[in-house]
């Protein structure tokens, strides 16, 4: 975090708290500080993401099993002023219906009701790019008007042209929806790539920059 202004490092720099897990909208608290949720397609490494956000190895916790996150969980710094929303995994075939279908509402719920969400990231699998259930999460969001940006994940496992062809792809894929960012994030949690890119635009947007 050495290059990073100093008001971002020490936002990152400081201990990071579990504050809650929400299964309804009604479990959330008061909605006074600026939120920035992750949302994501199960096993995209969206834990993974938000641990080497905040520079702790277990915040967020991981897992093998998709789906494992059934609900919102949200996390903040010790001092407070801003709170990461992580969102339930979408787009796991095994789990049950009733699961999803739960899980889809509180989704729906949560980007609908939340005056103080600032943005969502949508993580994407670099090795895939974006699926069906991404556009379907897209979708909604640009409903909602609420502002969302792509974040490729596990850049680390393509090559140079063939993650250059994933952006291009990506980008062609959010060039004409209304609330998408223009801007990708190219990530990998493993290899810390981006990380510093994310941590300045989290920062900025708790400060309404």
């Amino acid at each position: 975090m050495s290059d990073l202004p100093e008001t971002v490092r020490l936002l990152f720099a400081r201990p990071w708290i579990f504050l809650k897990g929400c299964v309804r909208v009604s479990d959330l608290p008061a909605d006074d500080v600026v939120e920035i949720a992750f949302a994501g397609r199960s096993n995209v490494g969206k834990s993974s993401l938000i641990n080497a956000l905040v520079g702790q190895s277990a915040l967020a916790r991981t897992s093998n099993t998709p789906g494992r996150t059934q609900e919102l969980n949200l996390f903040a710094p010790e001092a407070g002023g801003i709170r990461l929303v992580d969102m339930p995994g979408y787009g796991f075939a095994k789990a049950p219906k009733p699961a999803v279908e739960k899980w889809n509402k509180l989704i729906h719920q949560f980007l609908r009701g939340r005056p103080n969400l600032r943005r969502v990231y949508v993580l994407v699998d670099a090795r895939h790019g974006p699926k069906p259930n991404d556009a379907t999460v897209m979708n909604e969001l640009d409903r909602a008007a609420v502002s969302y940006q792509v974040v490729l994940t596990k850049a680390d496992k393509l090559s140079e042209k063939d993650l250059d062809g994933v952006v291009a792809a990506t980008a062609k894929f959010i060039a004409k929806r209304p609330a998408a960012h223009p801007e990708i994030i190219v990530t990998s949690s493993e290899k810390g790539l981006g990380i510093d890119t994310l941590r300045r635009e989290v920062a900025g947007l708790r400060e309404g920059l």
